[in-house]
């Protein structure tokens, strides 16, 4: 059905991507996720990606937030040397996103420089879920999808609460 779209993933969330993929009806592409004994990754992408879709579902979420980047941007960046024709980073948990602002003279923008590396790793769209802040959208030079998980949280609480319910939080973010 899809022979032109491939789903990858490291090793931060494989269920997700084999979730996504048996939703879709579609192979997980095979993807060697490694680490030398001196701390390097190690990524290869176990299949042919010449023009196709490819798909990056890589969380950069705890508890090895550093590693499940690295593997991002190593995977994307060895899709772009195998000429996969467009490469789309799936990102659900996008690690850095609090640092959205310069909050002192001497320090960074992590947000903005993490969305440098992925550019420059060879992300043609990201996808991602509830940024922090609605600027880091702006931080890419590639086009961004946003998702919103409020709707679909809020049909799952009203099946469970009958009642009114009030959700509070501390910032927009």
């Amino acid at each position: 059905m899809f022979s032109d779209l491939k789903i990858v993933t490291g090793s931060s969330n494989p269920e997700l991507a084999r979730s996504i993929c048996d939703h879709l009806g579609c192979q997980l592409t095979p993807t060697l996720a490694t680490t030398f004994s001196d701390g390097e990754l190690r990524i290869e992408i176990g299949d042919n990606v010449r023009e196709d879709d490819v798909f990056v579902v890589q969380p950069t979420c705890p508890p090895e937030v550093n590693r499940n980047f690295m593997q991002l941007c190593l995977m994307m960046d060895a899709l772009k040397r195998a000429s996969a024709g467009r490469i789309t980073a799936v990102i659900p948990y996008y690690a850095y996103a609090r640092q959205d602002r310069k909050v002192s003279p001497r320090a960074p923008i992590s947000a903005k420089m993490v969305a440098d590396f992925i550019s420059v790793a060879g992300a043609d769209r990201v996808v991602t879920i509830d940024l922090h802040a609605g600027q880091i959208q702006g931080f890419f030079n590639c086009p961004v999808d946003n998702l919103f998980a409020v709707p679909v949280m809020m049909d799952s609480l009203r099946d469970l609460h009958e009642d009114n319910i009030v959700i509070v939080s501390p910032d927009a973010g």
